[in-house]
C-alpha cells in the first residue's frame, strides 16, 4: 500500500464514529476510534464530566498505539439523557451496567477499562462484578471502592476531625471552591465560565502550568454539549448511594494500574496508595505535579502509561 493510503486510513481511523446507544429508557450518546478489529479500550470519565473531557490527544496516541477507543457520555452529562433523580435514583453500580451497554453496542465483548475519578470505581465495580469483561483494569485519579467521601467532606465542613483510619478528605481549598464555584441555572456561557475556571485552577493543583485557554475551550465544550447542566449533580447523589466494599477488590484478577497526581486535591495521594494494596498485584505510578485534571500536557505521558499496561506500547 502506497504511503498516502497508508495516512487516509489512518486519518480515517482518528475521526470518531458517534451512536447513540439504547439501554433502560435511556439514551446514552458514544463514539469510538480506531480499528475496529484492534484490542478495545473503554475510557470511563469522572463526576459531571463528559466523554469528550477524554483529551483528543489521549484518543490519539491510543488509536496510535493500536487500540480501539470507546468514549461515552454517562447519563445526566453531555448528550446523554437526563434523570428525574427524585422519581429514579441511580446508583454507581446502574453507571457500570451503562458501561457495559456501551460496550455491547460497539459490539466489544471484552476490554482494557480505563476510568477516572469516579469513572475508576465505575470501572473497579466491573473488575469486581464482571471480571470477564476486563481486559486489564486502570484507576486514574480515582480512590478505592467503599470509599465514604460524602462523610468525610460532611465531617471536614464541620471541623469534625476524621475518623481514625479514614482516608484524608479533599483539601480546604477545593472544599471552598466546590461550595462556590458552580453557576446559576439560566447563567449565559460567559458567567459560566467565569465561575468554573477558579475550581479548575484548584483542581489543576499548584505545580504544573497553569493554562487558562485551554480550560476555557473544554468547559465551553462542555456548556454547548449539555442538554442540561445541572443534571450532572446527581452523580454526587449516586456516589454518596455507596460503592461496595474495599474488601471486594481482593478478588479483582484483571492486571491493575492505578495512576495517580502527587498534587491531586480531590483524593489525595493516600488515596491511590489504599487502591493499589487492596488490588492484588496491583502497581502505583505518581505523576508528579498533577493534580484532578487531564492537562493536554501530559495526554502522551498518561496515553503511553495506559499503552504499556494494555502491553500495546
Amino acid at each position: 500500500m502506497q504511503e498516502n493510503e497508508l495516512k487516509n486510513e489512518y486519518d480515517e481511523y482518528l475521526v470518531g464514529r458517534e451512536r447513540i446507544v439504547r439501554v433502560d429508557g435511556l439514551e446514552l450518546w458514544a463514539e469510538d476510534f480506531g480499528d475496529p478489529d484492534h484490542p478495545t479500550v473503554l475510557l470511563v470519565m469522572g463526576a459531571q464530566a463528559q466523554g469528550v473531557q477524554w483529551n483528543d490527544g489521549i484518543v490519539r496516541r491510543l488509536v496510535e498505539g493500536g487500540l480501539r477507543v470507546i468514549r461515552y457520555d454517562h447519563r445526566d452529562v453531555g448528550r446523554s439523557s437526563t434523570v428525574d433523580f427524585a422519581a429514579r435514583p441511580y446508583t454507581v453500580a446502574d453507571m457500570a451496567c451503562d458501561a457495559l451497554a456501551v460496550l455491547d453496542a460497539f459490539g466489544a465483548e471484552r476490554a482494557h477499562m480505563v476510568g477516572a475519578s469516579l469513572g475508576g470505581l465505575i470501572a473497579q465495580r466491573l473488575a469486581v462484578t464482571h471480571a470477564h469483561r476486563v481486559l486489564t483494569l486502570t484507576s486514574l485519579s480515582s480512590q478505592p471502592l467503599g470509599t465514604d467521601t460524602a462523610a468525610a467532606v460532611q465531617r471536614a465542613l464541620a471541623g469534625a476531625p476524621p475518623v481514625p483510619g479514614e482516608l484524608p478528605p479533599p483539601t480546604p481549598e477545593l472544599l471552598a471552591a466546590l461550595v462556590s464555584t458552580f453557576p446559576e441555572p439560566e447563567a449565559g456561557l460567559e458567567e459560566y465560565l467565569a465561575a468554573r475556571l477558579p475550581l479548575w485552577r484548584v483542581l489543576h493543583g499548584p505545580v504544573l502550568p497553569f493554562h487558562e485557554d485551554e480550560y476555557r475551550a473544554m468547559e465551553r465544550r462542555v456548556y454547548e454539549r449539555a442538554r442540561d447542566l445541572q443534571a450532572a449533580l446527581h452523580h454526587t447523589f449516586a456516589g454518596a448511594a455507596g460503592t461496595g466494599s474495599t474488601a471486594e477488590l481482593a478478588s479483582v484478577g484483571a492486571p491493575t494500574l492505578v495512576l495517580h497526581g502527587t498534587e491531586d486535591p480531590m483524593f489525595p495521594p493516600a488515596h491511590a496508595e489504599a487502591t493499589a494494596a487492596a488490588v492484588p498485584g496491583a502497581r502505583l505510578v505518581m505523576i508528579e505535579g498533577m493534580g484532578h485534571t487531564l492537562p493536554t500536557a501530559l495526554d502522551h505521558r498518561l496515553a503511553d502509561e495506559i499503552l504499556h499496561h494494555t502491553g500495546r506500547a
